[in-house]
């Protein structure tokens, strides 16, 4: 019988790898970037990235540890708190904004391209 600590540890390690992957290359892609890891129940934690040209984006990791192995292989600086300092680097667009307003006043999300 395999060793399922083992096997679960190399899991989280490809996982990770994965995410790191993906931070990399959004990272090469907004000039760099920085994040913040949010608990997000039993669905895991939510990898917030905020790149240097203002671009967003997010990725889903199976656990808070497997998160920051991935933060920490890709280099990503991590804010403990998504506050206004951080979140002020966020540039939304049209896409955003009407969506947004359409979810809040009990209307339509944007049309369908």
């Amino acid at each position: 019988m395999a060793d399922t600590t083992t096997a679960d540890t190399k899991k989280q390690d490809r996982a990770a790898a994965k995410l790191a992957k993906q931070i990399g290359a959004f990272a090469r892609e907004h000039g760099g970037a920085e994040g913040q890891l949010a608990h997000i129940g039993q669905a895991g934690t939510r990898i917030v990235l905020v790149g240097t040209d203002g671009g967003w984006g997010d990725l889903v990791a199976p656990s808070y540890a497997v998160a920051e192995k991935a933060a920490e292989k890709a280099g990503l600086t991590l804010h403990e708190e998504f506050d206004g300092e951080f979140a002020a680097r966020v540039k939304t667009g049209p896409y955003e904004w009407t969506r947004m307003a359409g979810i809040q006043l009990g209307g339509t999300a944007n049309p369908a391209a």
